[in-house]
Protein backbone atom coordinates (compact mmCIF):
# COMPACT_ATOMS: atom_id res chain seq x y z
CA UNK A 1 0.00 0.00 0.00
CA UNK A 2 1.43 3.88 -0.94
CA UNK A 3 1.96 5.20 2.38
CA UNK A 4 -0.23 8.55 2.84
CA UNK A 5 0.87 11.75 2.12
CA UNK A 6 1.53 14.86 4.11
CA UNK A 7 -1.53 17.38 4.73
CA UNK A 8 -1.35 20.16 6.36
CA UNK A 9 -4.38 22.26 8.53
CA UNK A 10 -4.17 26.18 9.32
CA UNK A 11 -5.74 28.08 12.12
CA UNK A 12 -4.99 31.69 12.70
CA UNK A 13 -3.74 33.13 15.98
CA UNK A 14 -2.54 36.20 17.21
CA UNK A 15 0.86 36.37 15.48
CA UNK A 16 0.27 34.63 12.29
CA UNK A 17 -1.03 31.12 11.65
CA UNK A 18 -0.73 27.62 13.73
CA UNK A 19 0.32 24.98 10.82
CA UNK A 20 0.02 21.59 11.38
CA UNK A 21 1.34 19.47 9.13
CA UNK A 22 0.40 15.63 9.28
CA UNK A 23 1.28 12.32 7.84
CA UNK A 24 -2.13 10.42 7.97
CA UNK A 25 -0.53 7.48 10.29
CA UNK A 26 2.26 8.70 10.86
CA UNK A 27 3.99 11.92 12.64
CA UNK A 28 2.85 15.57 13.37
CA UNK A 29 4.47 18.70 13.39
CA UNK A 30 3.42 21.89 14.62
CA UNK A 31 4.80 25.27 14.03
CA UNK A 32 3.87 29.11 13.70
CA UNK A 33 4.29 31.25 10.36
CA UNK A 34 3.84 34.41 10.33
CA UNK A 35 3.12 34.79 6.38
CA UNK A 36 -0.05 32.61 4.97
CA UNK A 37 2.83 31.61 1.72
CA UNK A 38 4.76 30.46 3.66
CA UNK A 39 2.67 26.97 4.11
CA UNK A 40 3.28 26.78 0.18
CA UNK A 41 6.85 27.55 -0.70
CA UNK A 42 7.71 28.42 -4.59
CA UNK A 43 9.03 25.54 -6.27
CA UNK A 44 7.70 22.59 -4.27
CA UNK A 45 4.08 21.08 -5.06
CA UNK A 46 1.80 22.74 -2.56
CA UNK A 47 0.42 20.24 0.12
CA UNK A 48 -3.52 19.48 0.35
CA UNK A 49 -5.10 21.96 2.89
CA UNK A 50 -7.74 22.86 4.97
CA UNK A 51 -7.94 26.40 6.59
CA UNK A 52 -10.72 27.73 9.41
CA UNK A 53 -11.36 30.95 7.45
CA UNK A 54 -13.83 31.83 5.21
CA UNK A 55 -13.04 31.50 1.48
CA UNK A 56 -15.27 33.37 -1.26
CA UNK A 57 -16.83 36.49 -0.25
CA UNK A 58 -20.27 37.58 -1.48
CA UNK A 59 -21.25 40.80 -3.19
CA UNK A 60 -24.82 40.81 -0.89
CA UNK A 61 -25.52 38.87 2.11
CA UNK A 62 -28.97 37.75 2.65
CA UNK A 63 -30.33 35.78 6.31
CA UNK A 64 -27.93 33.80 8.06
CA UNK A 65 -25.30 34.95 5.18
CA UNK A 66 -23.38 32.66 2.73
CA UNK A 67 -24.91 28.98 1.41
CA UNK A 68 -22.31 27.10 4.10
CA UNK A 69 -22.72 28.88 7.10
CA UNK A 70 -26.98 28.71 6.85
CA UNK A 71 -26.15 24.97 5.89
CA UNK A 72 -23.57 23.89 8.60
CA UNK A 73 -25.70 25.59 11.67
CA UNK A 74 -28.28 23.43 11.97
CA UNK A 75 -25.65 20.59 12.15
CA UNK A 76 -24.16 22.29 15.23
CA UNK A 77 -26.51 22.47 18.05
CA UNK A 78 -25.42 24.49 21.14
CA UNK A 79 -22.12 25.06 18.57
CA UNK A 80 -23.95 26.67 16.08
CA UNK A 81 -22.57 30.00 17.20
CA UNK A 82 -19.46 29.23 16.59
CA UNK A 83 -20.16 29.55 12.45
CA UNK A 84 -20.58 33.81 12.00
CA UNK A 85 -22.17 35.46 9.30
CA UNK A 86 -19.40 36.45 6.68
CA UNK A 87 -20.37 39.86 5.15
CA UNK A 88 -19.61 41.37 1.90
CA UNK A 89 -16.68 41.62 0.08
CA UNK A 90 -16.60 45.19 0.05
CA UNK A 91 -17.48 44.93 3.75
CA UNK A 92 -14.72 43.26 4.38
CA UNK A 93 -11.95 45.29 2.05
CA UNK A 94 -13.13 48.78 3.35
CA UNK A 95 -12.11 46.90 7.07
CA UNK A 96 -8.74 46.53 5.69
CA UNK A 97 -8.17 49.51 4.62
CA UNK A 98 -5.34 50.48 6.82
CA UNK A 99 -5.46 54.49 5.23
CA UNK A 100 -8.16 54.89 7.19
CA UNK A 101 -7.52 55.21 11.00
CA UNK A 102 -9.22 51.81 13.33
CA UNK A 103 -12.16 53.34 14.33
CA UNK A 104 -12.87 55.34 11.43
CA UNK A 105 -12.49 52.20 9.54
CA UNK A 106 -14.50 49.99 11.73
CA UNK A 107 -17.57 52.49 11.28
CA UNK A 108 -16.81 52.53 7.19
CA UNK A 109 -16.85 48.90 7.52
CA UNK A 110 -20.03 48.85 9.51
CA UNK A 111 -21.67 51.28 6.73
CA UNK A 112 -20.56 49.03 3.62
CA UNK A 113 -22.00 45.97 5.68
CA UNK A 114 -25.60 47.45 5.92
CA UNK A 115 -25.55 48.87 2.32
CA UNK A 116 -24.34 45.33 1.02
CA UNK A 117 -26.86 43.26 3.80
CA UNK A 118 -30.54 42.20 3.78
CA UNK A 119 -31.75 42.30 6.62
CA UNK A 120 -29.31 45.41 7.56
CA UNK A 121 -26.83 44.01 9.47
CA UNK A 122 -23.22 45.43 10.67
CA UNK A 123 -20.24 43.39 11.50
CA UNK A 124 -18.72 42.56 15.14
CA UNK A 125 -15.87 43.79 16.42
CA UNK A 126 -14.32 39.87 17.00
CA UNK A 127 -14.98 39.09 13.18
CA UNK A 128 -13.53 42.88 12.46
CA UNK A 129 -10.66 41.51 13.68
CA UNK A 130 -10.52 39.05 11.42
CA UNK A 131 -10.67 40.29 8.32
CA UNK A 132 -7.14 40.87 7.64
CA UNK A 133 -6.24 37.27 7.18
CA UNK A 134 -9.44 36.74 5.39
CA UNK A 135 -8.20 38.90 2.74
CA UNK A 136 -4.63 37.28 2.84
CA UNK A 137 -6.61 33.80 1.98
CA UNK A 138 -8.44 35.89 -0.78
CA UNK A 139 -5.57 37.21 -2.09
CA UNK A 140 -2.91 34.41 -2.42
CA UNK A 141 -5.70 32.44 -4.32
CA UNK A 142 -6.51 34.55 -6.25
CA UNK A 143 -2.86 35.24 -7.06
CA UNK A 144 -2.24 31.33 -7.02
CA UNK A 145 -5.37 29.76 -8.65
CA UNK A 146 -5.59 26.05 -8.23
CA UNK A 147 -3.82 26.23 -4.76
CA UNK A 148 -5.37 23.06 -3.08
CA UNK A 149 -6.43 25.32 -0.21
CA UNK A 150 -10.51 24.56 1.19
CA UNK A 151 -12.18 26.40 3.82
CA UNK A 152 -13.33 24.13 6.44
CA UNK A 153 -14.43 25.03 10.23
CA UNK A 154 -13.06 22.96 13.12
CA UNK A 155 -16.51 22.36 15.05
CA UNK A 156 -17.33 21.41 12.01
CA UNK A 157 -15.12 18.70 11.12
CA UNK A 158 -15.20 17.80 15.08
CA UNK A 159 -19.24 17.06 14.63
CA UNK A 160 -18.10 14.66 11.96
CA UNK A 161 -15.82 12.88 13.76
CA UNK A 162 -18.17 12.27 16.96
CA UNK A 163 -20.45 10.46 15.05
CA UNK A 164 -21.52 13.57 13.20
CA UNK A 165 -23.52 14.75 16.60
CA UNK A 166 -22.89 18.04 17.96
CA UNK A 167 -20.42 18.38 20.65
CA UNK A 168 -22.19 18.42 24.30
CA UNK A 169 -19.49 21.04 25.61
CA UNK A 170 -17.83 23.98 24.36
CA UNK A 171 -14.24 24.73 23.79
CA UNK A 172 -14.50 28.49 24.76
CA UNK A 173 -16.52 29.59 27.96
CA UNK A 174 -17.34 33.36 27.78
CA UNK A 175 -14.03 34.08 25.41
CA UNK A 176 -11.74 32.23 27.70
CA UNK A 177 -10.73 28.13 26.83
CA UNK A 178 -12.51 25.39 28.19
CA UNK A 179 -10.67 22.42 29.72
CA UNK A 180 -13.39 19.94 29.52
CA UNK A 181 -14.23 21.29 25.61
CA UNK A 182 -10.45 20.78 24.99
CA UNK A 183 -10.28 17.24 26.15
CA UNK A 184 -13.13 16.03 24.70
CA UNK A 185 -12.03 17.38 21.28
CA UNK A 186 -8.43 16.40 21.80
CA UNK A 187 -10.08 12.34 22.24
CA UNK A 188 -11.94 13.02 19.39
CA UNK A 189 -8.48 13.71 17.49
CA UNK A 190 -6.70 10.83 19.33
CA UNK A 191 -9.37 8.44 18.19
CA UNK A 192 -9.06 9.39 14.59
CA UNK A 193 -5.44 9.08 14.71
CA UNK A 194 -4.01 12.34 15.38
CA UNK A 195 -1.59 12.45 17.69
CA UNK A 196 -1.93 14.34 20.43
CA UNK A 197 1.26 14.33 22.43
CA UNK A 198 1.78 17.87 21.28
CA UNK A 199 -1.96 19.43 21.99
CA UNK A 200 -0.40 21.08 25.97
CA UNK A 201 -0.64 24.34 27.29
CA UNK A 202 3.06 24.21 27.55
CA UNK A 203 3.47 23.48 23.85
CA UNK A 204 1.06 26.27 23.25
CA UNK A 205 3.00 28.81 24.94
CA UNK A 206 5.95 27.92 23.26
CA UNK A 207 4.74 28.56 19.75
CA UNK A 208 2.47 31.80 21.26
CA UNK A 209 -0.43 30.64 20.52
CA UNK A 210 -3.76 29.17 22.39
CA UNK A 211 -4.10 25.53 22.60
CA UNK A 212 -7.33 26.45 21.18
CA UNK A 213 -5.19 27.23 18.09
CA UNK A 214 -3.44 24.00 18.43
CA UNK A 215 -6.56 22.13 18.33
CA UNK A 216 -8.08 23.56 15.56
CA UNK A 217 -4.94 23.24 13.28
CA UNK A 218 -5.44 19.72 13.95
CA UNK A 219 -8.74 19.52 12.96
CA UNK A 220 -7.82 21.28 10.12
CA UNK A 221 -5.33 18.88 8.97
CA UNK A 222 -7.51 15.74 9.23
CA UNK A 223 -10.02 17.32 7.34
CA UNK A 224 -7.04 17.83 4.58
CA UNK A 225 -6.49 14.36 4.80
CA UNK A 226 -10.53 13.48 4.22
CA UNK A 227 -10.12 16.13 1.19
CA UNK A 228 -7.01 14.18 0.03
CA UNK A 229 -8.62 10.62 -0.18
CA UNK A 230 -11.79 12.27 -1.34
CA UNK A 231 -13.68 11.04 1.72
CA UNK A 232 -14.53 15.05 2.86
CA UNK A 233 -18.66 16.48 2.88
CA UNK A 234 -18.77 19.82 1.42
CA UNK A 235 -21.37 21.99 2.43
CA UNK A 236 -23.26 22.71 -0.05
CA UNK A 237 -21.85 20.40 -2.68
CA UNK A 238 -21.18 21.30 -5.17
CA UNK A 239 -19.63 24.62 -3.80
CA UNK A 240 -21.29 28.40 -4.76
CA UNK A 241 -18.56 30.70 -6.32
CA UNK A 242 -18.01 33.88 -5.74
CA UNK A 243 -17.03 36.60 -8.27
CA UNK A 244 -13.74 35.85 -8.95
CA UNK A 245 -14.50 32.05 -9.02
CA UNK A 246 -13.69 30.83 -5.40
CA UNK A 247 -15.45 27.87 -3.97
CA UNK A 248 -17.89 28.94 -1.09
CA UNK A 249 -18.00 25.99 0.99
CA UNK A 250 -17.23 24.68 3.80
CA UNK A 251 -15.68 20.96 3.83
CA UNK A 252 -15.34 18.53 7.11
Amino acid sequence: MQPAAMVQGLDGCREGWILARWVPGGALNLLRISDLAEAFPAGTPPLVSAIDIPIGLPDRVGTGGRGPDRAVRPLLGQRQSSVFSVPSRRAVETACDISIPEEARYRAACAAALETSDPPRKISRQSFALFPKVLDVDHLLRARPGLPLTECHPEVSFWAMNGQKPLDLPKKVKGTPAAPGLDLRIRLLAAEGVPVDQLTRERARALRAGLDDLVDACACAWTAARIARGAALVFPDPPERDRYGLPVAITA
